[in-house]
């Protein structure tokens, strides 16, 4: 039986490869999608490789009465949106797969809540990409050994939160094993502040947002006399579009919030 899927922000980079990807797998059905800019529009009008009149609201609230057989809602969208398409859903027992990130940590422990006491399943993902995933995981193992780190993340310049999703669910995976620890000089000082970056238990973060760029991420650790990267490289989209179908098939399974891609691999 097909799972019959909601996007939002099937506009955007990431939203439209959603959109390929429901259409070309044939246990998804895309039912409809949410964009505030196309209300009463039909998806063929914006994407002529899509041959069905698929509607599109600029209310989540109205599409989900709209499709009660509606089962997952892919949020792509952006984050002013996305916590409250995501509740929106919620209410009208729609699974949530997040994939926009700056939710704050009330946010999620609501998200949370309300996923559990309906007895469902809701997931955020700072990131898609398997790849991305494996770093982390790469991460947390070396920060045993390696407690000096800092994190760059680089990406496109439309981007709107930073550090990342990834960069910060990065830090958090880092800091279960890394011995705490204050990083540089003690009587270092910034000269211009924020040069160091931001802190996160003592981990620095640092943000690239430039034009040419999709989504990366190194982690460097130093000891004495040697050094350690592990990097990874999104040079397309499409990357993250096998992440995004292994949530679709999983968030039907699971109960409660799942945070990160790691959890459920």
């Amino acid at each position: 039986m097909a799972i019959n899927v909601v996007i939002a922000g099937p506009r955007g980079k990431m939203g439209s490869e959603a959109v390929k990807m429901v259409e070309n797998e044939t246990n998804f059905r895309l039912v409809a999608c949410i964009d505030h800019k196309n209300n009463g529009r039909t998806l063929d009008t914006i994407f002529p490789e899509v041959e069905r009149s698929i509607p599109i609201y600029d209310d989540a609230t109205k599409c989900f009465e709209n499709h009660k057989d509606a089962d997952v809602l892919i949020e792509l969208s952006v984050p002013q949106a996305g916590y409250k398409h995501t509740k929106s859903a919620l209410e009208h027992h729609v699974r949530p797969v997040v994939g926009t990130t700056g939710f704050t940590e009330v946010q999620l422990k609501e998200l949370d809540e309300f996923a559990q006491r309906n007895n469902m399943g809701c997931m955020i993902i700072p990131n898609f990409a398997l790849g991305a995933v494996l770093m982390m995981k790469f991460a947390k193992m070396a920060a045993t050994y390696f407690p000096d780190v800092d994190i760059i993340e680089k990406h496109h310049d439309q981007k709107l939160d930073a550090p990342s999703g990834t960069a910060i669910k990065t830090a958090e995976l880092i800091s279960e094993n890394r011995k705490a620890k204050t990083q540089g000089h003690p009587k270092e000082e910034e000269t211009i502040p924020g040069a160091r970056g931001a802190d996160l238990d003592g981990i620095k973060l640092h943000s690239v947002r430039l034009p040419g760029l999709v989504a990366h991420q190194e982690v460097i650790f130093g000891s004495p006399g040697q050094t350690l990267t592990i990097k990874h490289d999104s040079m397309d989209r499409s990357s993250f579009m096998d992440g995004v179908k292994l949530c679709v098939n999983k968030v039907m399974e699971v109960k409660g919030l799942i945070y990160g891609l790691d959890t459920i691999l």
